[in-house]
Order: C-alpha cells, then structure tokens, then sequence
C-alpha cells in the first residue's frame, strides 16, 4: 500500500488479505516521502487492521529517508520491517545498528531480494541476520538489474525464484513471491501464482486488490485440498492403529511425508477460518 495514499491507507482495513506492506520506498515519490512516513504511522497508530499483520517497507538506509523512517517505524505496532535491495554483510550491520539504536533491537526484519548480488550471495546473508523471518522477491527490480525483459513465464528468473525459495526453506524463513505488473490481466496473474505454488512460494505480493481473490484462491487450501487432507490423516491413522507403516490411498501410496502435508494443509485452512 502506497504510504502516501491515505485512500489506500483506510481502504487496506477490509481487503481480505493477510499482510500488508506499507510502503515507503518505490511507491512514494521523494517530495512526498516526509508525508508518507507520517501517514503510515497515523494510519497504523489509529489502529482497525484486524488479523492482517502490519510491515513497513522503508527506504535503505543509504538514502536520505531510510534513518527516519526506521526510528519512525520502530516506534509502531508493526510485525516487523521490510528492507528493500539488501546485498552485503554491511547493509545488515548497519539495519541492526539502527534497529538497536530506535530501541527495536528485537523487531522482525525482511528482506527484498532485488539484485544480482543477493541472489548469488543469500545463504551467506540470510545466516548473517537477526531475527529474520521472511524474504520477497523484488522481481521488476531484478529484471532491470539484469539488463533483462519481463516475459509471462518468467524463465529467465527460474534461478533466482528457485534459490530463493531453497535458500527460504534451509533456514526455515517465509518467502513471497514478487509481484505481477500486468494487474488488470487475471488470467496470466492466475498462472504466475500457480508457477508460485509449484516452485513452494508461501505467498506472492500483490499491487492491487483486483488481484487478491485470485491469490488466495491459488494460495488458499480449497475444500478438495481439506478433504483429501482429512482422508489421509484417517487413512493413516487406521494404518497406524493395524501396525502398517503405509497405506494406499486412492491408488496413490500415502507415507509420512503426506501425513505432514496433510496436516499444514488442516492447520493452514484452520488459521484461514480463525481470522474472520
């Protein structure tokens, strides 16, 4: 949500989302950066947000706003703060030195992962940070730092989505998918969040709410994903309790692998109906 759109602001309390970012970075133009950073912590100050976790997307600190808009932001009820184009050891010393000197030495931290460098080097620095909890992928930026041309397949990004995603999982974090430019077209949209799911992304960020059903509708565990869930669990189960090790389920062979899949899927669809 652009931090300076005090309409997107208030209208973001009643998307059916699950986070949002407010942004303070590529969304906001420089003469209106001051005002933004005021807005978002009026807006989240005032509060009626519901479930929906809260992160502020600030600017690096290497800008001229990045400094105020951490202090600013560290002071809010936030769930944490996105960093954009984080790529080396120092950058990482400087958001904990920052951090620690607004007094929010413990705030989550995450990262955009946006340029050549992060992709090459994100094992080293996602086992150099603190309490980091997820990463996205800043897909428009990458492109253009790699001189290249977005195409709806996205086959020229398969190595940075995919070593994001095994970098995400080694070391146990979130991570999001980067955003589709060609909002007002659904179909190819849809196509790029399944791409998403299949590669494991836990999510995909979003730039307009025309997007967000088909999101969750991709992203989402539907009454199929629950049902066969709850089959396997009982199917397991009854495996379990005759002393078998698998079972057959359907004509697919059900191992313990499915059981924990079945399981995220019950306790994802619960967490789904538990927010309202």
């Amino acid at each position: 949500m652009p931090g300076a759109n005090a309409r997107a602001l208030e209208k973001a309390r009643g998307l059916a989302c699950d986070t949002l970012i407010f942004d303070l970075e590529d969304a906001v133009a420089a003469a209106s950066k001051a005002e933004a950073r005021q807005q978002v912590a009026a807006a989240v100050a005032a509060g009626g947000y519901g479930h929906r976790e809260l992160i502020v997307r600030v600017n690096g600190l290497e800008t001229p706003w990045g400094a105020a808009d951490v202090a600013a932001a560290a002071s809010l009820p936030v769930q944490g703060l996105l960093f954009p184009k984080v790529e080396t050891a120092a950058q990482i010393q400087a958001i904990d030195a920052a951090l620690g000197s607004a007094g929010a030495a413990e705030l989550p931290r995450w990262f955009m992962v946006e340029t050549p460098r992060a992709v090459l080097d994100l094992d080293i620095l996602v086992a150099a940070s603190r309490k980091l909890e997820g990463l996205v992928l800043g897909t428009s930026d990458l492109v253009k730092e790699l001189r290249g041309r977005h195409r709806p397949d996205r086959a020229n990004l398969a190595f940075a989505l995919q070593r994001t995603v095994l970098v995400a999982r080694a070391h146990g974090l979130t991570v999001l998918d980067g955003v589709h430019l060609d909002f007002r077209n659904l179909e190819t949209f849809r196509q790029s969040c399944e791409d998403g799911l299949a590669m494991g992304f836990d999510g995909k960020t979003l730039i307009h709410p025309s997007q967000i059903d088909a999101a969750n509708a991709v992203f989402g565990p539907n009454a199929d994903d629950v049902r066969w869930a709850e089959r396997v669990l009982e199917a397991w189960q009854a495996a379990t309790a005759a002393g078998r090790g698998v079972v057959e389920l359907d004509g697919q062979l059900i191992e313990n692998l499915h059981v924990e899949d079945a399981q995220r899927t019950l306790a994802f669809a619960a967490q789904i109906a538990d927010r309202g």
